[in-house]
């Protein structure tokens, strides 16, 4: 599959040049591994835009920084500190006067130690540049996502088959994770998510000591991540029986997110993809029990560009990959949630999630 790392440094460095910048300062590890395949915890990468970027690193990946970067930057080995390095390129550069840096990312005591690296460099604050080239997925990174979450269903199919009444929240999760592990996941890209009874209703319960008990719900919210791609899901199950109750609130969900994952379209705005799960929910009386947004995108990072949320006005683009989760929280009961993984495709909407949707019986 073609590398597209080439076409993400360019097209960077032409909004470098539109913004009448000559270099941007990465200090994001997702977008520094997005724009040159370095996985690491510790870099500083300087982008120029007409000119060969710079990845400043520690001894500790002087070997993985050559295999994973290539000839996709020069590679700088810095014995003390990355910022001395960062200084010494920049003084290096045969010409240029203004730095772009990624203000969101920036610690305020990264900042202060602008005034000593400035030199002939004007730094100036910028957001989202990379951010936004990452939103559109390429083929070979929809095809990593996709075995995130073929990873990801497998391990919950081999979970739900373990899980007993009496088992605490932390052992579901453990088991989870092992298969996860087992299958080929990365990593856990969050803290899994097992959430039983009135827990449920917590949107980010972490996993607890409390035992599972017959007649609750049983929620679950977690991800896999392959190639540094994550996928993100949840499924709500009934522990050993079913009331009236939660399969009508089941189902009221359920229905959401079929609505939200078969409407959303690239170029609709982010509020406007929400509403057809927000508006539904509402009409059947639970609008006051839906607080969260619908959703958001997911890549190298599990809560990415763009926002499918009330006040989110950008368009979504073609080629996202968005989550679709509504859900209904009612405190001191319980709640429910169904979250799948959509691919915005020019052409519409693709499901890449396919575990079932229906209120399964398990324990």
């Amino acid at each position: 599959m073609e590398d597209r790392r080439p076409h993400r440094l360019a097209a960077l460095r032409a909004a470098l040049r539109d913004r009448e910048c000559d270099a941007l300062l990465v200090t994001s590890l997702p977008n520094i591994r997005y724009l040159t395949g370095f996985s690491g915890s510790a870099a500083l990468l300087v982008v120029f835009a007409d000119a060969a970027s710079v990845l400043i690193t520690d001894f500790r990946y002087a070997v993985q920084v050559v295999e994973e970067v290539g000839d996709h930057a020069v590679v700088r080995i810095e014995s003390s500190s990355l910022w001395t390095g960062l200084r010494d390129v920049l003084a290096a550069a045969p010409h240029g006067q203004v730095l772009a840096f990624e203000s969101t990312h920036v610690l305020f005591s990264d900042y202060e130690r602008f005034a000593e690296l400035a030199g002939r460099w004007q730094f100036r604050a910028n957001s989202g540049l990379v951010e936004t080239l990452r939103e559109r997925k390429d083929p070979g990174e929809l095809a990593l996502i996709r075995e995130a979450v073929r990873i990801a269903e497998t391990a919950l199919e081999r979970t739900i088959a373990q899980v007993q009444v009496g088992q605490t929240e932390r052992q579901v999760a453990g088991i989870l994770e092992h298969h996860l592990r087992d299958l080929g996941s990365d990593a856990t890209p969050f803290e899994t998510i097992v959430a039983s009874g009135p827990r449920a209703a917590l949107p980010h319960a972490r996993a607890s000591t409390r035992a599972l008990e017959g007649g609750e719900f049983l929620l679950i919210d977690f991800g896999a991540s392959f190639g540094g791609y994550c996928s993100d899901i949840t499924r709500t199950f009934a522990l050993r029986s079913v009331k009236p109750k939660m399969q009508h609130i089941h189902d009221v969900v359920r229905e959401a997110t079929l609505s939200a994952s078969a409407g959303v379209r690239a170029g609709m705005r982010g509020r406007d993809a929400d509403a057809i799960a927000r508006d539904y929910i509402e009409s059947r009386g639970f609008g006051e029990l839906f607080g969260h947004s619908l959703g958001h995108g997911i890549g190298l990072e599990v809560h990415e560009g763009p926002r499918l949320a009330r006040t989110a006005d950008a368009p979504l683009p073609q080629g996202a990959v968005v989550t679709i989760e509504p859900g209904i929280y009612k405190p001191g009961w319980g709640g429910v949630r169904i979250e799948d993984d959509v691919f915005l495709a020019d052409d519409g909407p693709v499901m890449l999630t396919s575990f079932s949707r229906d209120l399964l019986v398990i324990g």
